[in-house]
């Protein structure tokens, strides 16, 4: 049985959303330009914190969502080759005062071909001081529903 875009996987902790590769995301060779990942990386964040209420709305836009990325790193394990959907995992280790760290994995829709995996730290800051800013309460809301759980040392 081969999955479709309303599967959602079982996931132990975070969020996986499928995002669409088009023809213009792959570079000369037909992979994923390695650049692209960042942007589908986005595209399947903006809908998850926008169904919970933290959406772009021009002048009336969320604090939140005023942030910076500090960090962006990944690992490249097998390309993308095609157009279509793929998985995009996602979850928080971190949500600190100012700042949170993603992790991320890009998948196959079924989940076997682990295509990409990394991480992504941003900085919330005040529009007015582009200094770091606390987090709203709505915000921590919408994060706790990410966060991956601590694991113990055995």
């Amino acid at each position: 049985m081969s999955a479709t875009l309303t599967d959602q996987p079982a996931v132990a902790y975070g969020h996986v959303e499928h995002v669409t590769v088009h023809f213009d995301d792959l570079d000369a060779m037909g992979i994923m330009h390695n650049a692209r990942y960042a942007v589908l990386l986005e595209r399947g964040l903006t809908p998850y914190w926008s169904q919970r209420g933290l959406a772009y709305r021009g002048s009336s836009t969320p604090p939140d969502l005023f942030h910076a990325v500090r960090e962006f790193a990944i690992t490249y394990r097998a390309p993308i080759t095609s157009t279509g959907p793929v998985a995009l995992h996602f979850w928080l280790n971190h949500f600190g005062t100012s700042s949170a760290e993603y992790g991320f994995q890009f998948r196959s829709v079924d989940g076997h071909t682990l295509h990409a995996e990394g991480h992504r730290s941003i900085v919330r800051l005040d529009p007015a001081t582009l200094r770091p800013a606390p987090w709203t309460d709505a915000a921590r809301a919408v994060a706790a529903t990410l966060l991956r759980p601590a694991t113990t040392a055995a």
